[in-house]
């Protein structure tokens, strides 16, 4: 029969340095607007066209300092409704980028909400447009490069409106 040794476990000796492994810090950015203009560069005029229901707007960004001229006039005067006011300005707030651009638009057809709608719309592709590699990513979330096509439903015959139908009578 043959004999089984038992093996003693051989144990490496572990030397304990006092330097740690430099591993390089990485200092913490602060964004200023000075920065932030560095990082994504100045801002470049752009174009941009948009259309919702019937309504079609044709915009302007240029660099300047926030104001608004949609068909001469100010965005208060044009937009009194502090809703549609807010539905335009939305791709500035999403971008951070408030107060960085004129805006010059040309808006024709449709009603107001439409007509915002629009607006919001050609002012999202003029911010594309003026900064693809930065600014695609969330207006694309926030999905404001998409068009919103619906529009009004068509009268049926027989129907009073698109649905309403005339009231029913069993006699």
């Amino acid at each position: 029969m043959a004999e089984t040794t038992a093996e003693t476990p051989v144990v490496d000796e572990v030397v304990e340095t006092s330097e740690t492994p430099e591993t390089p810090e990485t200092p913490v950015e602060e964004y200023t607007s000075e920065s932030l203009a560095s990082r994504f560069g100045d801002p470049q005029p752009a174009a941009g066209l948009g259309r919702r229901k019937n309504a079609i707007a044709r915009v302007r960004i240029v660099p300047g300092s926030g104001k608004w001229k949609i068909n001469g006039r100010t965005l208060e005067d044009y937009f009194p409704n502090k809703v549609h006011q807010q539905e335009v300005n939305e791709p500035f707030k999403v971008l951070e980028l408030d107060d960085r651009y004129d805006v010059v638009a040309r808006i024709s057809g449709g009603g107001v909400s439409g007509q915002a709608g629009a607006l919001r719309l050609g002012v999202a592709r003029a911010l594309n447009e003026a900064d693809v590699d930065n600014n695609r990513g969330p207006l694309k979330k926030a999905g404001f490069l998409s068009r919103d096509d619906r529009g009004v439903e068509r009268k049926k015959a027989g129907l009073k409106k698109a649905r309403k139908a005339p009231q029913y009578s069993k006699r």
